[in-house]
């Protein structure tokens, strides 16, 4: 490879979230941290390259635009999707989350239902609740290792909700809905007036043999009824920029969510937000093929290692991203003393799977973008525990 992803970089005295939070959230500091989803590989050069050319300039004033920030958008979606849409369906988000809650406040109301399927990534929830609209929640099934959606519940439970907030691919899980799921999700949403909010930050790291679909893309009431987020921040390792964007190709509700983004000049990134997506969308191709080929081999480790020596923990395989749901339920933990298990008993740092919501119990998420030294330590780590609790 031309990229180096065995380098162990020391990232204490950085400000990382995934250290400095150890010892308030876990009580102790000598965890290994795989929980953040964050990447513990350089961020491409070419993006640092961006960035320090920028500071050689001397003054970090504000910044406009660059005209060829949506041009580089418009590039990838086509090139990757095959997704054409223009500069007038964008807007800059300071991230996917505050996205989200400016999109709940724009295009809702106080009260109104929004829709979401656990377990999930948890502020898509959180966020509904603090801006006091009211979360239904539609739970996903496991069927043979596999998250699956409930048709008949979906169905159902969406009457009312005025957005359903679509995970694409889904996180935990690692799911890359196909492309009949997606139309369902269209055809249902659109026949109860429900909006769909679709969260696709993992998009470009979706595995080869697996094909993300925007959700826009599927049909003509998919595209006239969604609001999709996006953004370079994970696949590229960026998410320190907070450099995210918003495409809505139906133009009345383009306008609304851009008024209420001008309103309060939300859609003004700060000086490296805009050349960081740039240089990501530019130069990623060959970068991001490597990084996902060692994440491959690195979730092919785990899944085999604990398959052969701790096969009561059952990882699902994801189609996307570094994120992998550990199944644990066959420990016959409850879910603290599952908590406790990683955190006193293996030295581990991973995600409590009931953040996820309620039918995250009983698993755990990894996350294994790191060195594959540094996973063959925390799995050495887990396998003591397992041992001392199964004998």
């Amino acid at each position: 490879m031309k990229y180096n992803f065995d380098e162990v970089i020391d990232r204490r005295n950085s400000d990382a979230l995934k250290l400095e939070a150890l010892k308030p959230r876990w009580g102790r500091e000598d965890l290994i941290p795989m929980w953040v989803a964050d990447m513990d590989f350089r961020t491409p050069p070419y993006i640092i390259d961006t960035i320090r050319k920028r500071c050689d300039n001397g003054i970090l004033g504000y910044t406009s635009v660059p005209e060829n920030w949506s041009g580089s958008i418009i590039n990838w979606l086509n090139m990757r999707y095959g997704w054409c849409v223009s500069t007038e369906m964008l807007t800059f988000s300071p991230g996917i989350v505050q996205g989200l809650a400016y999109a709940l406040q724009a295009l809702t109301k106080e009260g109104d239902k929004v829709m979401v399927l656990p377990p999930v990534y948890h502020p898509f929830f959180l966020i509904t609740q603090k801006n006091n609209r009211n979360v239904v929640f539609s739970p996903l099934e496991l069927k043979d290792g596999k998250i699956e959606i409930d048709f008949d519940k979906f169905r159902n439970d969406i009457k009312g909700c005025k957005v359903f907030i679509l995970c694409n691919p889904h996180n935990p899980g690692g799911r890359v809905w196909s492309k009949e799921e997606l139309e369902m999700i269209a055809e249902i949403c659109h026949e109860n007036g429900t909006m769909v909010f679709s969260d696709e930050i993992h998009a470009d790291m979706t595995f080869p043999g697996r094909r993300h679909i925007p959700f826009a893309t599927v049909s003509e009431k998919a595209k006239m009824n969604s609001v999709t987020f996006m953004s370079p921040s994970k696949a590229f390792n960026m998410p320190g920029l907070t450099s995210s964007y918003v495409v809505i190709e139906n133009e009345k509700i383009r306008e609304q969510f851009k008024r209420y983004m001008e309103a309060s000049e939300l859609d003004l990134g700060h000086v490296f937000a805009f050349i960081g997506t740039i240089a990501a969308y530019s130069n990623g191709t060959e970068w991001l093929e490597q990084m996902l080929e060692y994440v491959t081999g690195n979730i092919d480790y785990l899944i085999e290692y604990c398959s052969e020596r701790m096969p009561k923990i059952k990882p699902i395989r994801p189609d996307a991203s570094y994120l992998v749901f550990l199944d644990c339920r066959e420990l016959e933990l409850d879910q603290p003393s599952l908590v406790d298990f990683f955190v006193d008993g293996a030295h581990l740092a991973l995600n409590d799977g009931s953040i996820f919501g309620k039918e995250g119990r009983g698993f755990m998420r990894m996350n294994v973008a790191c060195p594959r030294s540094v996973l063959v330590k925390a799995l050495s780590q887990l396998e003591e525990a397992y041992v001392r609790v199964n004998g």
